[in-house]
């Protein structure tokens, strides 16, 4: 659907509000507006309006057209010496969730905004349905957004709020109110609309924000860390709610965060940066299993890194015991001849047995002396001192005994009752394949 753009410039306020030909049925933004509110409302925070003219036939919730996809073609935007993005590929697949997610500094925010409009990436094409925007202004790329601060107008209703960027496009004041009332309805605050900002809770703030970015039935959907101010119950009904939201209307949707949490449960992918590149882009259980590097491994979870050797190329032994390796990026291990290699264990996969419980001459663990109990509901974490190998005859005695390393194990909370800090385990590993990569020394 071709829609046509804003005016002239003296058709518009400094601040981004039209003067010429709006209904002036709801107060208009003060001078203390958030940075960012027009813009997120789907118009150019700077420049004025987007798109303007009747929203017609796209009215009707659900009543979009086709998803498109996205492209991120070799992007790359420096400030000085400092580079965001080098070299940053990523697809998108038409009504795809895809989280990025990485450290502070890495460059996510950089390629979203890119996206949005709102940087200039310095070489590299953007493309969406197959159109190349990289040059096409923010208020015309037909965008919602919604940001960490919500940047809600303060002197505006919910509803207003949300029908803030409709009114930006000129539609009537009686479709953009019933359009802003379904999408109140849509995300739970149908009883809400005549409420002001400060009259709501960190969360119905962003589910307006979240409303009005939908209100102007963007092509793709814009979520810069929008939950990392609210509380952790808040935060996690929200999330939950938003991939509903968001499979339910099929959007294309980029998503920004540094939690793990968020973009594991809530992605269709999940792609781990750094230092501005794309380390791994996979289904969030490959993320977790299969990490492509090192850093992933680090990065995504929590991994311990045990000593080992390969024998015969596919097999590693580690803590006595040996199991089928798998070499970082689902390579086979070579099959050449044995080397020391550094095995990565998820705390899921290590067994802690009591010594009074542990089988009779068991030849294979590592002694070890549990150190901290953590209570986490269905699952208990256990951090673990290991004191070397055990072997027949070997001394069960640990307290004096030099620690050669901490090993994190979680466990069924219900198996754990025997499990107290200064206890005496015996520590093995579950019978399945163990990532390996060379030793971190190297």
């Amino acid at each position: 659907m071709s829609e046509t753009v804003a005016g002239p410039a003296d058709d518009v306020r400094t601040d981004g509000v039209p003067t010429d030909g709006v209904p002036t049925d709801a107060p208009q933004p003060d001078d203390s507006v958030p940075a960012g509110a027009v813009a997120a409302a789907g118009g150019d925070a700077l420049a004025g309006t987007g798109p303007r003219g009747e929203v017609g036939a796209r009215t009707a919730i659900g009543s979009r057209g086709e998803a498109v996809g996205i492209e991120l073609r070799e992007l790359r935007r420096a400030y000085g010496e400092v580079t965001a993005l080098d070299g940053l590929s990523v697809t998108i697949n038409p009504g795809e969730l895809v989280a990025l997610l990485g450290p502070s500094g890495c460059g996510k925010t950089t390629a979203l905004r890119a996206l949005a409009g709102f940087e200039r990436p310095d070489s590299g094409q953007i493309l969406v349905g197959g159109d190349d925007i990289t040059a096409v202004p923010a208020n015309r790329r037909d965008m919602g957004m919604v940001f960490q601060a919500y940047s809600l107008f303060p002197n505006l209703t919910a509803l207003d709020n949300v029908a803030f960027g409709l009114r930006l496009r000129r539609v009537n004041a009686r479709t953009r109110r019933r359009r802003a009332a379904e999408l109140l309805e849509l995300v739970g605050l149908g009883h809400a609309g005549r409420r002001y900002p400060h009259e709501l809770s960190g969360g119905q703030q962003q589910r307006v924000a979240l409303a009005r970015a939908l209100a102007i039935e963007p092509r793709v959907l814009l979520l810069d860390e929008p939950l990392s101010a609210l509380d952790a119950q808040v935060r996690a009904s929200l999330r939950d709610e938003i991939r509903a939201l968001q499979t339910r209307l099929g959007i294309t949707t980029l998503f920004v965060t540094h939690d793990q949490e968020e973009a594991l449960s809530l992605a269709d992918r999940v792609g781990v940066m750094r230092a501005g590149r794309l380390e791994q882009l996979a289904a969030p259980e490959v993320v977790y299993a299969w990490p492509a590097t090192p850093f992933v491994a680090q990065f995504v979870g929590t991994v311990n890194r045990l000593p080992g050797r390969t024998v015969g190329g596919d097999l590693v032994e580690v803590l006595g015991q040996r199991l089928p390796a798998v070499q970082l990026g689902d390579a086979p291990a070579g099959a050449a001849a044995t080397a020391d290699v550094e095995v990565l264990v998820r705390p899921e996969a290590v067994v802690v047995t009591a010594r009074t419980t542990a089988p009779a001459g068991a030849s294979t663990g590592a002694l070890g002396q549990v150190r901290q109990r953590t209570f986490r509901g269905a699952v208990t974490r256990l951090r673990v001192d290991l004191v070397g190998p055990t072997a027949p005859d070997a001394p069960v005695e640990v307290d004096g005994r030099p620690a050669a390393r901490t090993i994190v194990a979680d466990i069924a909370t219900a198996q754990a009752s025997g499990l107290a800090p200064g206890s005496e385990v015996l520590v093995t590993l579950a019978e399945r394949p163990v990532l390996v990569s060379e030793p971190a020394d190297r």
